[in-house]
């Protein structure tokens, strides 16, 4: 390679020495008043000189050329090798290998964004680029999924996913750490923001990283409760057991006819069982198996589940109506555990629909596109009051005049220690969504 790029410039040399001696001959037979062989050698000078531009035009030319091809993608440009001029000849072979060099960088360039972009589609945590105006210059898939898009090109889309979200996202800076929630289609998001930025080619851009931290702040809200159920569950179990003990064996040594006071212990004792058999209710919340994982076929297990509900539940008035997609649809989790929350929330929609005539529970079980399997359940009840509605995952929160308040709370951390959540969902009937990573 080194050879054949020095013999460029001898060709070169060699070129212009030659217009050179044409040159003088043509002024030294000037001097001489030889006319005849100056206007030979001037013609000679000239030839060679425009035998040059046409050569230095065909090569700027076969360079614009490869330089269009490789803009244009189109690998195939080959310069022809075998012509009888030693010159072109060597300088296509030149001009071949820098477009294999190129088109060669240029490949790889595009596999590295591929490659990079493979990788942002794997991580968790969303990923915005944006310049100055609003254009969205890159994201990947965890960031559409967050936000409920499927295209988007511009921070103004934001606008139809939530006002606040785009002006906040429009008037973020670098080093910006920010928090926002909102709902889309599917759930509440709690989203934390931070900013960072870069220069490209003289082009600053923002880079946003966005985070759903509902699972953080359930996790929290969940271990607090579950800490302040089993120091209230122990203090009281402490307090009323040598209480209720007491009353019994009074009860069993007292030989008075003091009809009061017999009532009295009796009232203690009773009471004081009743109290207990409650808190030992309470210690559900806080004493829920670890999970134990299989395959297990959604079709059949919801079967069952429907069929139990009845059972435990007489409902003529409600009809159910269950969609699977595809029917051998399969869920890895602890089933058992499963099917308490799914009970819990068949159980709820019963009696919500109470004796409402043609009532209806609907089931839909399915994957989507990031391979999550989902079950929503969905009964046509009254609707469940905002006020309701951001408080009925809190432990001991009820509106049901016997009920305990720790269905749905139970029912949660069962979804959180299996991987998956459960939602309700906004919409004028009830709907909860069981999602399953």
């Amino acid at each position: 390679m080194t050879q054949r790029i020095k013999q460029l410039p001898q060709y070169h040399w060699f070129s212009l020495g030659i217009i050179l001696c044409f040159t003088i001959l043509a002024t030294l037979f000037a001097i001489h008043k030889e006319y005849l062989w100056m206007g030979i050698s001037i013609c000679l000078a000239v030839t060679g000189i425009w035998w040059q531009y046409a050569l230095y035009s065909v090569h700027t030319k076969r360079v614009l050329f490869m330089i269009d091809a490789l803009e244009n993608n189109d690998n195939t440009i080959h310069f022809p090798e075998e012509e009888p001029i030693l010159k072109s000849r060597d300088i296509n072979q030149a001009l071949n290998r820098v477009a294999r060099i190129l088109y060669n960088v240029k490949a790889e360039t595009a596999q590295q964004e591929k490659y990079y972009e493979l990788i942002l589609n794997c991580v968790n945590t969303g990923i915005l680029v944006l310049n100055d105006s609003g254009a969205v210059y890159q994201k990947n898939n965890e960031a559409l999924h967050l936000l409920g898009l499927e295209v988007f090109t511009h921070i103004r889309q934001l606008n139809k996913v939530d006002a606040t979200l785009m002006k906040k996202v429009e008037s973020c800076r670098a080093g910006d750490k920010l928090q926002t929630t909102f709902n889309n289609e599917r759930e509440t998001i709690n989203l934390s923001i931070r900013v960072s930025d870069i220069t490209i080619r003289n082009e600053h851009l923002r880079i946003l990283a966005l985070n759903d931290i509902n699972n953080e702040l359930d996790e929290k809200e969940i271990e607090s409760w579950s800490r302040l159920t089993r120091v209230l569950t122990h203090e009281i179990m402490n307090s009323v057991t040598p209480i209720t003990s007491l009353s019994e064996t009074l009860l069993s040594i007292a030989n008075t006819t003091d009809k009061e006071l017999r009532h009295g212990l009796q009232t203690i004792s009773a009471t004081g069982k009743g109290l207990l058999a409650f808190v030992n209710s309470y210690r559900q919340f806080t004493r829920i198996p670890t999970p134990e994982p299989t395959l297990f076929y959604v079709k059949g297990f919801l079967k069952r589940m429907v069929e139990l509900a009845r059972h435990q539940n007489p409902c003529n008035n409600i009809t159910f109506h269950t969609s699977i997609l595809p029917e051998d649809l399969i869920i890895h989790a602890d089933e058992n555990l499963i099917s308490q929350v799914v009970i819990n929330l068949l159980n709820n929609a019963i009696q919500a629909i109470g004796i409402k005539p043609d009532g209806k529970i609907s089931i839909k079980a399915y994957c989507n596109q990031e391979e999550e399997i989902m079950i929503e359940i969905q009964n046509n009840g009254p609707a469940i009051p905002p006020e309701v509605a951001e408080q009925i995952f809190i432990p001991f929160f009820t509106t049901k005049e016997n009920g305990n308040g720790i269905g749905l709370s139970i029912s949660r951390q069962i979804m959180r220690l299996s991987g998956g959540n459960i939602t309700l969902l906004p919409g004028n009937e009830p709907k909860f969504l069981l999602k399953f990573k």
